[in-house]
């Protein structure tokens, strides 16, 4: 972190990651966290096993699959904020009723850090991951379901094709001088 970014200045706050399957939020998560020393949740390990298992299947989730997860998720983000004042998570966030429900859930301003990726290369990526459930023939769903965030939000889009050091490096420039709501 820049000598001139205080950890204290950026706390308390929940930073959530969001984008589509094989954006790089779990890639820029790990970084972020190890630059800002807290904890890094991964959204993924809060699903349900059947939700996993219909997007296993190639079925895209509903909302009302989708409520019972970013429940889950945000319970434990708010309690991460609380407990270190700072703490990262990977979430999808793809509708903005999502990421609403995220921050009703969180004691402490969120914001949100929007990974942005041309459709091709999601696609190659995704070809590439071989150690995950999420199949590519989602890929079109999600990008169908993703709005992005809104001016009035608390948001910053990053090109995701960038270096993850690079990315962590312009969003802490950010969350320092951001006005979080």
């Amino acid at each position: 972190m820049p000598p001139h970014i205080d950890r204290e200045q950026l706390a308390p706050r929940a930073i959530v990651l969001m984008g589509v399957s094989g954006s790089g939020k779990s890639t820029l998560g790990a970084a972020l966290a190890a630059r800002l020393a807290c904890p890094f949740l991964e959204g993924d390990s809060f699903h349900a096993p059947e939700a996993v298992a219909k997007m296993r299947g190639g079925e895209p989730l509903t909302d009302e699959d989708r409520w019972p997860w970013l429940d889950r998720l945000g319970a434990a983000l708010d309690q991460a904020v609380r407990a270190e004042g700072l703490a990262i998570a990977a979430c999808s966030a793809l509708k903005r009723a999502y990421r609403t429900r995220l921050e009703a859930a969180i004691a402490a301003p969120v914001a949100f850090l929007l990974l942005d990726v041309a459709r091709d290369e999601l696609a190659a990526r995704l070809e590439r991951r071989t150690d995950h459930y999420m199949p590519k023939s989602l890929l079109d769903s999600q990008l169908a379901t993703l709005e992005r965030p809104d001016a009035d939000e608390p948001a910053l889009v990053l090109d995701s094709t960038r270096p993850p050091e690079a990315l962590a490096a312009r969003a802490v420039e950010w969350l320092a001088g951001a006005a979080v709501r």
